[in-house]
């Protein structure tokens, strides 16, 4: 089958024959909001003169966007019709309520700003902190956001983007009921479903973490199941204790998967969420990484912070990093219920061998880890971000979370800047192996450090990209 819109016609063809990546996109973020965020080009290409290098960067128009996620206006779910490309990448600003619409399709190497949605338009529809970008079948775009416009209170909605215009057109849920918080999502049209995540009050995660405000019902713990056709939130499914900050959602990519993961941050847990016989959804613990008992940290156990998950295009392997305690794992998940760990790296965190936080107890470790340098430099802050190639055999990472959670847990990282790696991937037997010849230093970039986020590519990744059966 030839390629007849944007993207693959599945996930398989996007495994077994999709590009090789040449060049990525990453948000930068300056802490301080003294100069403009940016969106820098990375030539990943290792025949290319400029391999490992910074090669284009488009400053945005305004300063302290605090830049995060992005997205695009067309993907694998409108495969089918030729009439659309992925020519926009879309570029929401946590902090300003501002998307930018940036072309990426004229010039690849070198993208600039197609038009910047002001936070007018969402606010009108009181919502506020952008986050999470799909694009839609029917050609239009779609976005979570956080905060109800009015002093940071939680909200979880969903606006929609008019796919020719890029004009806020309406937004996604029908009827009263809303989610408290909102932050990820992922649709499944075969079984009509939307799930979606809670992050926490943007009053409260915009200034950095204070474990009180969890106890406050200042984060969330649910998932929350909509009736994707009808656009009407129907289940609400407490997570429980453990399931603090759900973050990144993943479905399966099979287009008719009735399950998935969704990585808790919080106490550094993934719970496998399924449709049940009954047809409603239900969810179940299937990793829990323990925490560490620990001195000279703000408090006396340290948990791991899952940040971010995903999984390979062939449905095979789980990845996910657990930002403080300074790990990526890998999972076979072929047992979606019991998920076997078979690759594991560490690139700094907090627990690194002979740095001021000492690990007292650790139901997992005898020792704690390492240092690790790549090209003289010692790996700053904590693995964050994580991008898979369409062929599972290279993990791209950054080091950013929040530019707030940044200056509170990484200050070292936030003054000399956030870092980019590569990781290769065993895709037979699993196991990770940082690649030596690969780094991006953002605290080398022209005008002073920055903080790098999302990774993107050109084509489609195993995260932007949702496929209809």
């Amino acid at each position: 089958m030839t390629c007849r819109g944007p993207g693959y016609a599945s996930p398989l063809k996007a495994f077994k024959s999709g590009a090789v990546e040449k060049i990525v996109y990453i948000p930068c973020i300056v802490p301080d909001g003294s100069r403009s965020d940016y969106l820098v080009t990375v030539d990943v290409d290792p025949n290319s003169p400029n391999y490992s290098k910074v090669i284009h960067r488009l400053m945005m128009p305004n300063q302290g966007d605090e830049l995060h996620h992005s997205g695009w206006n067309a993907c694998s779910s409108c495969h089918d019709d030729p009439k659309r490309s992925r020519k926009y990448l879309i570029l929401p600003s946590l902090n300003t309520n501002r998307i930018y619409v940036v072309d990426v399709l004229s010039d690849p190497l070198a993208p600039k700003i197609f038009k910047a949605v002001e936070p007018e338009s969402l606010l009108a529809r009181q919502c506020s902190a952008p986050h999470t970008t799909h694009c839609l079948a029917d050609g239009n775009i779609m976005i979570s956001t956080m905060g109800n416009g009015v002093e940071g209170e939680a909200k979880g909605d969903f606006i929609l983007l008019d796919g020719q215009t890029f004009e806020v057109a309406d937004t996604y849920t029908v009827g009263e009921d809303r989610a408290a918080f909102g932050y990820d999502f992922w649709y499944q049209p075969y079984h009509n479903v939307m799930i979606s995540t809670e992050y926490g009050a943007p009053k409260f995660f915009m200034k950095g973490f204070d474990p009180a405000h969890v106890q406050d019902q200042g984060y969330g713990r649910f998932l929350n199941i909509f009736n994707w056709s009808e656009r009407k939130l129907t289940q609400k499914l407490d997570l429980g204790p453990d399931g603090f900050l759900p973050l990144e959602v993943r479905f399966l990519h099979d287009p008719k998967a009735d399950q998935g993961f969704v990585g808790c941050a919080l106490n550094a847990n993934v719970f496998r969420f399924f449709k049940t016989n009954e047809g409603t959804w239900d969810a179940e613990k299937v990793i829990d990484v323990p925490a560490k008992t620990v001195s000279n940290w703000i408090l006396p156990e340290m948990p791991g912070i899952m940040t971010d998950i995903i999984i390979s295009m062939d449905d095979k392997f789980l990845y996910f990093s657990n930002w403080i305690h300074g790990d990526i794992r890998q999972y076979d998940i072929s047992d979606t219920r019991k998920p076997k760990l078979v690759g594991q790296i560490f690139l700094g965190g907090s627990i690194v061998n002979g740095g001021k936080v000492i690990v007292t107890k650790d139901e997992e470790l005898t020792d704690q880890p390492e240092a690790v340098k790549i090209k003289g430099k010692e790996c700053r802050g904590g693995p964050q971000m994580l991008q898979l190639s369409l062929d599972g055999k290279r993990l791209y990472v950054t080091t950013s979370l929040l530019s707030a959670w940044d200056k509170q847990f990484y200050p070292e990282m936030v003054r000399k800047g956030g870092m980019f790696y590569q990781v290769d991937v065993d895709t037979d037997q699993g196991g990770l192996c940082l690649n030596p010849e690969f780094l991006i230093d953002f605290g080398d970039e022209p005008d002073g450090p920055v903080l790098a986020h999302e990774v993107r590519y050109p084509g489609g990744d195993c995260t932007s990209d949702i496929y209809v059966a």
